[in-house]
């Protein structure tokens, strides 16, 4: 192979085959689940700007039982005709074209969410097909492209049905692009069009999902806004005060000497829990790391709560004085800006940069908060006495900073005595099993790998950290126990709580509980635990569920067990057997199962199966998350009677 390097190594990618090459750098999430769904994301951000530029009032999101999904919307639907520069079809440049759209100027959109003129020639680049079919003058065009290249040039195929306008577009994830997902999860998309409804105020949004048997079908329509939407999250909770708080209002700012108006409503109302939500949105745009709105509403926030407490003598003497985070606890919130040209970093858009964004926001948070609090006293009396509590429990989780910030977290001295420990001090190597029962716990040590290999049984449950303040988590047994094994410290209120991921004793942390409905509640209230207080345990992958076995299966004619993970395979197995007879064990826990059972299906890293925890995989699940707040889960069915551990099934 030669090693030189000259002016014929230099290569020249033309279209959209960059994007192909490396999709990590256009999508978020790259080649995973994120980055599968953001490609819906980006076809449907573009119904939405048509409905905020006032022409769309309905959209539509069907997942098609090949597993492509087509979004529509009764807007202007995209031009077909031919560009005067370069002399090719409009709606042809934009699918295969990047930095080619609509959004670059004011005249088509005042307010919209795409910006580079990048998502829908991505979404056609790393799609097996894409299919557009627009509806404009009576006429139905319609054009179709395979892996980006277009296949079917736009054509006029004939009468559009009676009043039927805009735009529909379908396409199908390239498998060979996405390799290990092959479908768009309900929930998820559910989630994304609830959000919108509230946000776009009026616009009816429709989600079919024709994949099963039965037609699902739901539509959102929401009038109330923010303010509606911060009900919706704080549904599930005990309100501090009955009705949410709506600021809403257009303020003009300046941006490079000339004059705009930007759009600010926030949504906000506390509940008695404990852990803040805060949603933010520019033009409909999920802003998950928030950005400058998000720092003007804190800013607004803190300053007027602490003039009002003040003012009102609300405060005891010799308490703390509360922060901004004490202010927010409890607190569900949603901060929507529009704007005309909002600066977002990267293409994932998590983060706005608009300075005067967070300028108008604190702005109209600043006076009509101070309004609303004047005109309701009870409310923000309410506020500043969980605030005082709230500071009075940082100061009680101040004094265990020596349990939560050790000076060398590979000193095994402070490690809790229940933790058998594993003998190398290498965090890229080890692996802590965090382990539900003592029982459990005794079979994995004795089974383990203790060159790498920890283990940490838990008893029981441990503390629901969403109906819990920091101080009383730290009274806790079992928490603080994993707080110690870990290192690291956890995430809090104040400098002196705080949570350092490079001082992780372990890169593998696994959550190993039994396979029924309790080992799932007991996981939950792990993840949760995990995502309030050691996030960056997730962010960095650190965090992993085992999967152990439901079932074990052996025919007359077997000598091992055949191991089985869900009540499927098992059905599988049953209709596929020829014996007449199965020997079929449920292992109800992991504390049934020896040593040698528990390596062979569950730790031994050549043949166990670990799924990495990732932020969706906490937020999404919301049936999972209500469960860690006390809602009862329906039981798991199981296919034979349970009169035991051990059953013979006749077939």
């Amino acid at each position: 192979m030669s090693t030189e390097y000259t002016a014929d190594s230099i290569r020249v990618l033309k279209g959209l085959e960059g994007v192909r090459l490396r999709p990590a750098m256009y999508v978020q999430g790259g080649t995973g689940i994120d980055g599968y769904h953001q490609l819906l994301s980006e076809i449907i951000d573009n119904a939405i700007d048509e409905a905020l530029a006032g022409y769309a009032r309905t959209i539509e999101v069907v997942l098609l039982e090949d597993g492509s999904a087509a979004v529509s919307d009764d807007g202007r639907g995209i031009p077909v005709g031919v560009m005067r520069d370069g002399g090719r079809p409009a709606i042809e440049v934009i699918f295969t074209e990047l930095h080619a759209g609509g959004k670059f100027d004011s005249a088509a959109y005042k307010v919209s969410g795409g910006l580079h003129g990048v998502g829908s020639s991505v979404v056609n680049a790393l799609s097996t097909f894409l299919e557009a079919d627009v509806y404009q003058n009576g006429r139905h065009y319609r054009i179709r492209f395979d892996q980006g290249a277009v296949t079917f040039p736009v054509q006029d195929i004939g009468p559009a049905p009676a009043g039927q306008k805009g735009s529909t577009v379908t396409f199908h994830p390239d498998p060979a692009v996405f390799k290990e997902v092959d479908a768009f999860d309900y929930a998820r998309v559910r989630r994304r069009l609830r959000d919108l409804a509230f946000l776009t105020g009026g616009v009816r949004i429709v989600l079919e999902d024709r994949r099963q048997k039965e037609l699902r079908r739901e539509v959102f329509h929401e009038e109330g806004g923010a303010a509606a939407f911060a009900a919706y999250l704080a549904r599930d909770e005990k309100r501090l005060y009955d009705e949410p708080l709506r600021i809403q209002q257009e303020v003009e700012v300046e941006r490079d000497g000339k004059r705009e108006v930007i759009d600010v409503e926030v949504g906000l109302l506390h509940t008695t829990g404990y852990q803040p939500t805060i949603l933010t949105y520019a033009n409909m745009i999920t802003n998950r790391d928030g950005g400058s709105h998000l720092t003007g509403f804190k800013t607004a926030f803190t300053r007027v709560l602490n003039n009002y407490a003040r003012n009102k003598n609300l405060l005891k003497k010799g308490d703390p004085v509360p922060d901004g985070n004490d202010y927010l606890e409890g607190i569900c919130c949603v901060v929507s800006v529009k704007l005309g040209d909002p600066q977002f970093e990267s293409q994932a858009k998590v983060r706005l940069l608009n300075q005067e964004a967070g300028t108008a926001v604190q702005q109209v948070v600043g006076e009509r908060l101070a309004e609303l609090l004047e005109e309701q006293p009870k409310v923000g009396k309410a506020i500043v006495e969980k605030a005082g509590n709230a500071a009075r429990a940082r100061e009680a989780a101040r004094k265990a900073r020596d349990l939560v910030r050790r000076a060398n977290p590979l000193e095994n001295d402070e490690l809790p005595g229940k933790l058998a420990d594993c003998q190398s001090q290498d965090p890229s190597v080890s692996e802590l099993y965090i382990v539900e029962g003592d029982s459990a716990g005794g079979s994995a040590k004795q089974g383990r790998e203790r060159r790498f290999q920890a283990i940490l049984p838990l008893r029981g449950k441990i503390l629901n950290v969403e109906k819990a303040n920091l101080g009383k988590i730290l009274k806790n047994a079992e928490v603080r126990a994993m707080i110690a094994a870990i290192g690291g410290g956890i995430e809090g209120s104040g400098e002196d709580v705080h949570f350092n991921a490079d001082e992780v004793r372990y890169h593998r942390i696994i959550i190993m509980t039994d396979a029924d409905v309790d080992g799932s509640h007991i996981r939950t209230l792990l993840l949760t635990f995990f995502y309030r207080y050691m996030r960056p345990l997730i962010d960095r992958g650190y965090l992993y569920i085992a999967q152990p076995p439901l079932y074990g299966v052996r025919t007359a004619r077997q000598k091992e067990l055949t191991y089985l993970f869900d009540e499927a395979a098992l059905q599988e197995v049953v209709k596929r057997s020829r014996d007449r007879k199965l020997e079929i064990q449920r292992f109800k826990g992991l504390g049934e199962m020896n040593p040698e059972q528990l390596w062979e299906t569950t730790m031994n890293p050549e043949t166990r199966v670990l799924q990495r925890v990732t932020i969706d995989d906490v937020l999404e699940a919301s049936e999972t998350i209500e469960m860690a707040m006390g809602t009862e889960v329906p039981p798991r069915r199981t296919f034979i009677e349970d009169h035991g551990h051990l059953a013979v099934l006749d077939v």
